[in-house]
């Protein structure tokens, strides 16, 4: 059977990325490939100076953080210092993941207010919550009230210079009522406030359409988490471009979604080296997707 890329290179195309994604190359900005940090979670606590220096190593130009607390900082790291590594090795870290659901719960703002600081000490433009507590989303209600919370942490983020973005699971799209999580947030938040970071690969595992969402919501989604699906168990990640996430046609359509930044993300590995993993994929962002 023919495929896409056999026919691509018995066609003599150069470049499948340039043939098929010409709406990707127009749309991104010269920001380079990202890595969520998260990918080297096992790794970072032991030895944080020297990951960062590999990531910058494996091709990567922007780093999205995860993690950060009071007491430890960035693995032992404070958000000064932290920052002074990633521009030492040619890194700049566009967003963060924050949890603040002791706001979206109960308006509380000490933990927000944290996270704003240490997001301008690193550089950050973007406070982006990954996740949120299920039991704040049962009823339809429930979901309008923290879309509410969402503008309003916006709008303190914005007296500080800050953007806020949401990122998502596949637990969105669960029912609720008579429509689901990420519709609410999407139809109840200011898109002007409140920017998201679409996972491109919990979308395709929840049974959704990346293409037909960032068609529906044009210019809403500043942000992408590129992970490829394993072709043989969809629970795991691979490097990107060997699973069967079609990103080269998703991403045609990045202008349209709005994105501006390209952020690989990897949560599990098999039988191969995290480090090499990553300069896999971020190679295949580089030749394919041309990011």
């Amino acid at each position: 059977m023919t495929t896409r890329r056999t026919f691509l290179a018995q066609a003599g195309l150069l470049s499948a990325g340039v043939m098929l994604a010409p709406q990707l190359l127009s749309a991104k900005e010269k920001n380079g490939a990202g890595l969520q940090l998260y990918s080297l979670r096992d790794q970072l606590p032991a030895d944080v100076k020297g990951v960062i220096g590999k990531v910058a190593k494996a091709g990567y130009k922007e780093v999205e953080t995860f993690g950060y607390s009071k007491e430890h900082g960035y693995w032992g790291l404070q958000s000064k210092d932290f920052g002074k590594l990633l521009k030492d090795n040619g890194l700049n870290s566009p967003s963060g993941h924050y949890g603040i659901d002791s706001f979206l719960g109960e308006g509380k703002t000490e933990e927000l207010n944290m996270y704003m600081e240490v997001a301008n000490t690193i550089g950050q433009t973007y406070i982006i919550i990954p996740s949120l507590n299920h039991n704040l989303i049962k009823t339809v209600d429930d979901c309008k009230h923290v879309a509410d919370r969402m503008n309003k942490a916006a709008e303190i983020c914005k007296t500080a210079g800050l953007k806020l973005g949401y990122h998502n699971h596949n637990f969105e799209w669960a029912p609720v009522g008579d429509t689901s999580f990420y519709d609410v947030v999407l139809g109840n938040t200011d898109p002007k406030l409140v920017n998201m970071e679409m996972d491109l690969y919990w979308v395709v595992r929840a049974g959704q359409d990346p293409i037909a969402i960032f068609e529906k919501h044009p210019g809403r989604f500043k942000f992408v988490h590129i992970k490829d699906r394993d072709k043989t168990n969809p629970n795991l990640n691979t490097e990107i471009g060997t699973g069967d996430i079609d990103f080269v046609k998703i991403l045609s359509k990045a202008k349209l979604g709005g994105v501006e930044h390209f952020i690989v993300e990897q949560e599990n590995y098999t039988n191969i080296d995290p480090y090499v993993s990553i300069a896999k994929s971020a190679a295949y962002l580089k030749n394919t997707l041309h990011i």
